[in-house]
């Protein structure tokens, strides 16, 4: 009786948060909210450092700074597949209301992600020099890059954990707490800066390593509160006593995770891989286009922040319906995650394009041709992100299931070779207008070939989690005393 009265303080309505039940519209968007605030605290977050540096330390060390940002977003890009294979496996485990697996789930993925993580730390620390070197950093840039980039590879395994632990709660259907925690370690961030920059009060003075340390010291903070809040919680998810046996990491599982996190990992790097291709067909254009084309595609980047947050949102609540077997909520799922799509990022779309030029000189001042050229190119190539906002949803609910190739192929083929190919091969004819025109082509073709997969892949007969069960035939524990009795809902399609 004291076994089952444990399992049923366990359940996942009580402490994890149900997304296969009530309104679908209205859920996904409250869990959306959070995850889009989450977005824009991090983007912030590096837009405030960076006037910081450039304000106190000059041209140099923000240079120094940009390259060393690139290390840390290709580090990040090869742990993000981790951490979202992760997420779906939860996900799919605590829709089917088996927390048991859930929690082995945590703590196979939480060993390996943070071994990984700390290798990555290791090896930063000793080849930071033939890391910037590589990166061709600028030579007066150097010694800054050098003493910046140290100090965030000693973050590295916190700053991991953090996106970890809040990858993790978000599949479990929680997306509030991880923004609070963000909040605090943006907030730390900020005020830390200026003072470890430039010594003031009793700080002391750092320079270009304060920017890193305040980093350091935001993202170890929020780590260890929100691991402590789960814990004091008795969140279902915590290891704790025997479940601490967990984190020896499960081989089969591990398996599972590695190989449906690497294809999602190299989707950030395929993308990534396209905008610097297409930065470098820009920069033959002269300084004035590639400072015009920079300051749009910096816009670009908050445009396609409603698609992101609602595409995580879609993954997370898709998954949790997945290990449900609620396939009759999958399609008003993706339908919401695209409705929500077409209106907020049609809204940000609409807004750019009637508020460009105030907007536009806020960075270009006193340089009219400068705004011109960005005016033109926010013109060609805005209207797309709405097309590719609907990709990411439908992506976001393929992958749900532990379909990650089908996406990744079709990103190379858009963006990589459809995008980039399309620019190089039309410079001759159009220019310019080669370049911003294939974003477009590069957006319908994505989409088009989304919807197809979407449509009439088998994505809907994958099932992440069943993979490393036993082949016992029994249904697994619900964590509620009893099996679950498993119910089949015919695939919609």
């Amino acid at each position: 009786m004291e076994k089952t009265d444990r399992r049923i303080k366990e359940r996942p309505g009580r402490r994890a948060h149900d997304l296969t039940s009530g309104p679908i519209a209205r859920t996904l968007l409250l869990f959306a909210l959070p995850v889009l605030g989450s977005n824009v605290l991090q983007s912030l977050n590096g837009s405030v450092n960076a006037v910081w540096v450039g304000r106190f330390l000059g041209e140099s060390a923000l240079t120094a700074t940009s390259n060393a940002n690139l290390v840390l977003f290709l580090l990040l890009g090869t742990v993000f597949g981790i951490g979202m294979a992760a997420t779906i496996l939860v996900a799919q485990s605590v829709g089917a209301r088996d927390m048991h697996e859930a929690r082995r789930i945590v703590g196979t993925s939480a060993s390996f992600f943070f071994a990984v993580s700390a290798v990555f730390a290791i090896c930063g620390w000793i080849w930071v020099d033939a890391i910037l070197k590589l990166l061709g950093t600028p030579p007066d840039a150097l010694p800054l890059a050098h003493a910046y980039l140290r100090v965030i590879f000693v973050a590295v395994p916190a700053m991991n954990l953090l996106t970890f632990v809040m990858t993790i709660l978000r599949g479990a259907g929680d997306s509030r707490t991880p923004f609070f925690f963000m909040a605090l370690a943006v907030a730390l961030d900020i005020v830390l800066n200026p003072l470890l920059i430039r010594g003031i009060g009793p700080f002391p003075e750092l320079g270009i390593a304060g920017s890193a340390t305040s980093t350091l010291i935001g993202q170890t903070i929020s780590v260890v509160a929100i691991i402590a809040l789960l814990y004091a919680r008795r969140h279902p998810l915590r290891l704790a006593g025997a479940d601490l046996a967990l984190l020896r990491p499960a081989p089969k599982l591990l398996r599972i995770v590695v190989f449906k996190g690497v294809p999602m990992g190299l989707q950030m790097i395929v993308i990534s891989m396209a905008a610097l291709i297409l930065m470098g067909f820009v920069n033959a254009y002269g300084s004035r286009v590639a400072a015009a084309y920079g300051i749009a595609a910096q816009l670009w980047t908050y445009i396609q922040m409603p698609a992101l947050a609602i595409g995580a949102a879609v993954s997370s609540m898709a998954a949790q319906n997945v290990g449900a077997r609620r396939w009759d909520r999958i399609g008003r799922i993706t339908g919401a995650g695209v409705g929500f799509n077409l209106l907020l990022t049609g809204v940000l779309v609409t807004l750019l394009f009637v508020f460009d030029r105030p907007v536009l000189g806020l960075f270009l001042v006193n340089d009219s041709g400068a705004i011109d050229i960005a005016v033109h190119i926010n013109n060609v190539v805005s209207w797309s992100f709405v097309l590719f906002g609907v990709t990411i949803v439908l992506f976001a609910t393929v992958r749900a299931t532990g379909a990650v190739m089908p996406p990744l192929i079709i990103l190379i083929v858009s963006v990589l070779l459809i995008r980039t190919g399309f620019a190089y091969a039309l410079r001759g004819t159009l220019g310019q207008e080669a370049l911003w025109w294939s974003f477009p082509a590069g957006s319908i073709a994505s989409l088009l070939l989304a919807i197809a997969y979407y449509r009439f892949g088998n994505w809907r007969s994958l099932h992440m989690m069943e993979e490393d069960r036993p082949a016992t035939g029994l249904p697994p524990d619900t964590g509620l005393g009893v099996p679950r009795q498993r119910v089949f809902v015919e695939p919609e399609g």
